[in-house]
């Protein structure tokens, strides 16, 4: 059964204005002075407060709402919960890694480092649950093991989730600066076409505006000869 009403103000305002029922009644009800439900509904509290209909959001029934309008010493009872939501638990500190797994955890760092480099040592440590001081040695290849390490992803070992690891990714890539793409350039004509301008026998490029008009000269005694 759930303990606590959502919005006692704004339902106390709603259960003033459309129902019979005791200042009282109300004030057990939404767990207020009983004083405070009658500045209410002389309008001299809770100003600007939408009213919300409490059989609406489930907390209340009209049976129950009805009961207590014919008794003034009944006293109103939450409704049963529809749909029960499981109470999600915060995880305090670091992740805790079972003792099966924790000899897993610097395989998975030299895994996070080498294929992941913009992870802080933050984020490896949210993910696998190990410490900074590990990450370094491993970093520096100073560990103990560090001959006999190989990289393994985390996932896979069931360190972390790729959720968690997707998120961290992305994250890191936020805080990484832009790299300039080095990709393929287009070519010049010159390069495309392999064409070289023509040089005269003394090594200066030709002028194409002389060439040209060469050409129109050339082309106008043609005709005129054949006139």
């Amino acid at each position: 059964m759930a303990n606590t009403l959502l919005m006692p103000k704004a339902t106390a305002i709603w259960l003033v204005d459309n129902t019979s029922l005791s200042f009282k009644q109300i004030a057990e009800f939404c767990g207020l002075h009983e004083l405070e439900v009658s500045a209410i509904a002389d309008g001299e509290a809770a100003q600007g407060i939408k009213g919300v209909d409490p059989v609406l959001t489930g907390q209340l029934t009209r049976e129950e709402i009805e009961r207590a309008q014919k008794d003034p010493n009944h006293k109103l009872r939450l409704a049963e919960p529809k749909v029960r939501i499981p109470v999600a638990k915060k995880r305090k500190g670091p992740r805790y890694t079972p003792v099966s797994r924790r000899q897993d955890r610097p395989n998975a760092i030299l895994w996070l480092v080498r294929n992941h480099p913009e992870l802080k040592d933050a984020a490896i440590m949210r993910l696998v649950g190990t410490t900074k001081a590990t990450i370094a040695s491993i970093r520096e290849r100073t560990h103990w093991n560090a001959a006999n390490l190989t990289p393994m992803d985390p996932v896979t070992l069931g360190l972390c989730s790729q959720i968690d690891l997707d998120m961290e990714v992305q994250a890191a890539a936020k805080d990484r600066p832009p790299e300039l793409a080095e990709g393929p350039r287009l070519l010049s004509p010159e390069e495309s076409v392999g064409y070289t301008a023509p040089t005269d026998p003394a090594g200066d490029e030709l002028d194409p505006d002389a060439i040209f008009a060469k050409l129109k000269s050339m082309r106008g005694e043609n005709v005129s000869s054949e006139d």
